[in-house]
């Protein structure tokens, strides 16, 4: 008998590859160049030589350079331990459990809480992270429209389950820019016995009493679940804590696959994230700084007729509509000296790609002033 002609893996690959690109949905690594414009480094810490000191000092003081197996094997240490008390106290939590990333921190955390039996309402523009979190718990899921309320208090009323009610949301959205209404939320999940989770990540430094994120801001941290604040951002380092009770963290040092299964960063490292939070607590300056920049951006794009949406902080999208028209924008952006990314499906909706336009400290009126002025020379070139 005939053998079946069958394509190979790596012929189905790069035709898949090639279907991305005709789609303009292809993605590549490149290094950045030119003033940037896409990053989350919001409070210009990455270079911050009192961060280098930090870790040169934890290192010359015989801090070994790795950590030689997870935190429940090899892996653990009074650094790590002192840090996430010092977190929960910086956040006003009973306590704190450190995961190696954003993504990790939300996958474990909501791998780990929800039954299949349960049911979850999620904001249709959350990440990524907590979208695959929610997919690996099996439990029902409720999508509602971005930030509707009104869908999702007749939801809460509409649900008949036997099981625990969640609401997932961002405070501040990372492709809309926009803040949660975190004060609602909690009055909703209190009026309908839901518990709240909350991914502080873009949130985390800029908003909120010393940065403390947009839940702190609200008084609710004692109201919640859980919230989620990630070190990669404001905070110029790396991972993620989990924040809530000592009950929760010890659930999650016995359940959270992604907090089991992981080597633990070194314990340098530790020094690196216990200084950030050091200065990001009294960086009320710099908050104000980057919140003046951002809404002096926002209101000369508007003003200049482009659509951000709903943004309302440092995150400002451009939304430009098709795949090929954030590319070209993006080219001709990059052109003129500004490293910018077009952002495109499968990370926003279909027919809403955008350029996501990230502000920072290290960005000036007048740099921002030439992007405006190249944004409208790239629309008048526009086919």
């Amino acid at each position: 008998m005939k053998k079946p002609d069958t394509i190979s893996t790596i012929d189905g690959l790069r035709a898949e590859l090639t279907a991305l690109e005709e789609k303009s949905q292809l993605r590549r690594l490149a290094q950045m160049e030119g003033v940037n414009l896409s990053s989350n480094d919001y409070l210009g810490l990455s270079t911050d030589p009192r961060l280098a000191r930090a870790v040169a000092d934890a290192l010359e003081a015989g801090s070994p350079v790795a950590s030689t197996g997870s935190r429940l094997l090899s892996g653990n240490a009074a650094e790590w331990e002192e840090l996430e008390t010092a977190f929960a106290c910086f956040i006003g939590t009973e306590a704190a459990l450190f995961f190696s990333s954003g993504y990790a921190a939300n996958l474990g955390l909501l791998g780990a809480i929800l039954r299949p039996d349960d049911v979850v309402f999620s904001d249709e523009s959350n990440h990524a992270s907590l979208i695959d979190g929610i997919r690996l718990s099996r439990a029902r899921k409720v999508i509602f429209p971005h930030l509707d309320l009104n869908f999702l208090e007749d939801a809460l009323r509409r649900s008949d389950s036997a099981g625990r009610k969640f609401i997932v949301v961002e405070s501040l959205f990372s492709m809309e820019g926009d803040r949660a209404p975190v004060a609602e939320l909690l009055s909703l999940a209190d009026r309908f016995g839901a518990e709240l989770i909350v991914d502080e990540a873009h949130a985390t430094g800029v908003f909120g009493p010393q940065g403390r994120g947009l839940v702190a801001a609200a008084g609710g941290n004692a109201r919640v679940l859980a919230t989620v604040h990630t070190c990669g951002k404001a905070l110029a380092s790396a991972g993620a804590f989990v924040c809530g009770s000592e009950v929760l963290k010890q659930y999650l040092v016995n359940r959270a696959r992604t907090f089991i299964f992981s080597t633990a960063l070194p314990p340098y490292f530790a020094a690196q994230i216990g200084k950030a939070v050091e200065i990001v607590a009294e960086a009320d300056g710099e908050r104000g700084k980057l919140l003046a920049l951002a809404g002096f951006l926002r209101t000369h794009l508007r003003d200049a007729g482009f659509n951000i949406g709903t943004s309302d902080s440092q995150i400002v999208p451009v939304l430009l509509g098709g795949n090929d028209t954030a590319v070209r924008y993006a080219d001709t952006l990059q052109r003129a000296g500004f490293a910018v990314r077009p952002i495109r499906p499968p990370t926003v909706p279909e027919g809403q790609s955008r350029l996501r336009l990230s502000v920072t400290t290290k960005l000036s009126e007048e740099v921002l002033d030439r992007l405006i002025k190249a944004l409208v020379a790239a629309r008048d070139a526009d086919p």
